[in-house]
C-alpha cells in the first residue's frame, strides 16, 4: 500500500502531522520522536508509512526512519499493543532501551509508556526477547540472555549490586560471549562485573 511519504509538513498535532503530498494532506500519526525530528511548518519532510485497517477506521502511521517502523511492526505482534501503545512505546524508550529491556525480562522499563500497564509490559518482554536482537539497537554482537540458568542468576546478582536490569543484562551477555555457554555462576558475575563498571 503506502509505504512512504515525501512532501511539504503542513500541520502539525499532539501526535500527528497532515503531510501535504502534491496538493493531497495526508494525516499521519506518529511517535513523539518522530515528530521531534520533522522540521518546520512548509519544509519537506519524508515519512517511512505502515497503513493500518480495521474494521471502522484507516490509519496511516509515519516513522522517522525504516527502523523505527520495523520495531512498531514487532511491537503490535503482541496482543494488547496496538497502534497507539506501539505509538507510546517508541515515544518513552530508545530502541536499546527497547531491547535491553526485552532481553532482561524488565517489565518496568516497558511500563514506563503511557497506556503500558505492568501486566502487557510483561508480555511485550516475554513475547519478544527472543526477536529483539535482531532489530535495529540490537547490534550484531547482541547476545539475548536466556532465562533460568547460570546466566539469569548472574543477571540478578548484578541487579542485586545496584545495576540497572538493562546494564545488567548486557554485561552477563558480554561475559557469556567471552567465556562461552557452559561458563558457570562466579566466572559470570566476575567478568560481568568488569563490563558493568566499565
Amino acid at each position: 500500500m503506502i509505504a512512504k511519504l515525501t512532501g511539504l509538513l503542513d500541520e502539525t498535532g499532539v501526535d500527528w502531522v497532515v503531510i501535504d503530498v502534491g496538493g493531497v494532506g495526508y494525516l499521519v500519526h506518529c511517535s513523539a520522536k518522530t515528530l521531534a525530528a520533522l522540521g518546520a511548518r512548509g519544509e519537506a519532510c519524508t515519512l517511512f508509512t505502515d497503513l493500518q485497517v480495521s474494521e471502522n477506521d484507516l490509519r496511516l502511521l509515519g516513522f522517522s526512519s525504516a527502523d523505527e517502523r520495523e520495531w512498531f511492526r514487532l511491537l503490535t505482534t503482541v496482543q494488547g499493543v496496538g497502534s497507539k501503545v506501539g505509538l507510546a512505546i517508541l515515544s518513552a524508550l530508545s530502541f536499546g532501551e527497547l531491547r535491553d529491556a526485552c532481553a532482561a525480562g524488565d517489565a518496568a522499563t516497558v511500563a514506563r509508556a503511557q497506556g503500558v500497564g505492568p501486566k502487557l509490559a510483561g508480555r511485550i518482554v516475554n513475547e519478544l526477547k527472543d526477536k529483539a536482537g535482531a532489530l535495529p539497537g540490537g547490534g550484531a554482537g547482541f547476545v539475548a540472555v536466556p532465562r533460568g540458568g547460570a546466566s539469569a542468576d548472574a543477571v540478578s546478582a548484578l541487579q542485586n549490586l545496584g545495576f540497572k536490569p538493562a546494564v545488567a543484562a548486557s554485561a552477563v551477555a558480554a561475559a557469556v560471549a567471552e567465556l562461552g555457554e557452559g561458563a558457570g555462576l562466579n566466572e559470570l558475575v566476575r567478568v560481568g562485573l568488569k563490563r558493568a563498571a566499565g
